[in-house]
């Protein structure tokens, strides 16, 4: 095979490959809004009886995702700045029939939950601070 196909064929891979791989992280940590009617009940989590009052931050992780301990840490401080958000981390790692009621491909996965149950938004990756305020704002105002 000639040299220049060859040159030519990997820049093609390389260019491909870092197309897929800068699309894919634009997408991560964006708060997806969810129209679907999705609901949430107090039953499909582990340990709760009731939803809280306000708006519920529901994180899916798994013991061996590092990004997850950041994004515990930071929806913990957003619960505890306003008094209407409460944070809910959800392990899923011997819980598979939970990933699977959600729809979780990855972990740290969050869900902005209203108090009647209604998912608002949906957050793959580690969440942007800024996306997450915006989404939380809107579920307090609504």
């Amino acid at each position: 095979m000639s040299p220049l196909v060859v040159a030519a064929a990997l820049i093609v891979l390389v260019s491909a490959t870092t197309a897929v791989g800068l699309l894919w992280r634009h997408t991560q940590g964006r708060a997806v809004r969810v129209h679907d009617g999705s609901v949430v009940r107090a039953s499909d989590l582990p340990g709760l009886r009731r939803l809280p009052r306000g708006v519920t931050l529901v994180q899916f992780s798994t013991d061996v995702c590092a990004p997850c301990r950041s994004t515990h840490a930071a929806l913990d401080r957003l619960a505890s700045e306003n008094d209407r958000v409460t944070h809910i981390d959800v392990d899923i790692t011997t819980r598979p029939d939970i990933a699977s009621r959600f729809r979780v491909l990855q972990t740290p996965t969050t869900l902005v939950v209203d108090e009647r149950g209604a998912i608002r938004a949906r957050i793959g990756g580690a969440p942007r601070l800024d996306a997450l305020q915006a989404e939380l704002d809107r579920a307090l105002t609504a």
